[in-house]
């Protein structure tokens, strides 16, 4: 009788001995959490994986800003080409921040669990790539721009401005600025909104490739990487049994 005992109190001590089966229970109780911690991680969540509206606030603004200043330096000539006046860039970076504004306003649902919230995300970061193509080419335009009227020797005629670039060169190509009676118009003032475009348009295409990263983070790491961990944790559990 005593080794019935005996044997029948042995599991009871492996049972309060053993860690393993010590951590097993606190580890279900941490996979299940707390209520408020749920709620909290919850609202951490939603706050950090939804669209940040500081990225849209700054798109908004860009935008208008190098719209405005695009219409301002096409009045100063009516012979500028669109590719010197970008206004066409800002157009589509507000365009991308109203998407963004509008998917602020979609009810939050994980992992894009509604198909108009999952074809809002996708418009908006397709628009942001687009944007930051556009904002690309816009600073490249205007730098092409801004490196020749700098080297410009301009002489005022009528109601045109007429630059070259080398006076010597009788060969030399002649641009051409109409409705323009004063030439510091377009070597000071004109000279300083192209720098001022490249800024802009160079800050902008900074926020639409952070807006596109928070798009793929939220998409393609914040879920599954939680997933991975939590995979990791259940495989350290079972070497713990072991």
């Amino acid at each position: 009788s005593q080794h019935k005992n005996q044997a029948g109190k042995a599991p009871e001590g492996e049972k309060s001995t053993d860690p393993a089966k010590q951590q097993e229970p606190a580890m279900k109780k941490k996979a299940k959490g707390d209520p408020k911690t749920g709620q909290e991680e919850e609202s951490h969540t939603c706050c950090g994986c939804r669209f940040p509206l500081l990225v849209a606030l700054l798109q908004l603004v860009l935008g208008i800003s190098i719209t405005v200043l695009g219409f301002i330096m096409a009045g100063i000539s009516s012979s500028l080409l669109v590719r010197d006046t970008p206004y066409w860039a800002g157009i589509i970076v507000c365009v991308v921040a109203l998407v963004g504004m509008v998917m602020l306003c979609v009810s939050y649902q994980p992992e894009e669990k509604t198909c108009f919230q999952f074809a809002i995300k996708l418009v908006y970061f397709l628009l942001s790539t687009l944007s930051l193509i556009t904002c690309v080419l816009a600073v490249a335009f205007v730098a092409h721009h801004y490196s020749q009227i700098v080297q410009f020797t301009c002489d005022a005629v009528l109601d045109s401005c007429q630059c070259k670039l080398e006076t010597s060169d009788p060969l030399s190509r002649t641009f051409v600025y109409q409705d323009v009676s004063d030439c510091t118009s377009v070597t000071g003032t004109f000279s300083l909104y192209l720098l001022l475009q490249m800024v802009l348009n160079l800050i902008t295409a900074i926020v639409c490739l952070l807006a596109c990263f928070v798009m793929w983070k939220h998409r393609y790491q914040v879920f599954f990487v939680g997933v991975r961990l939590h995979s990791l944790t259940g495989t350290e559990i079972q070497q713990q049994k072991v």
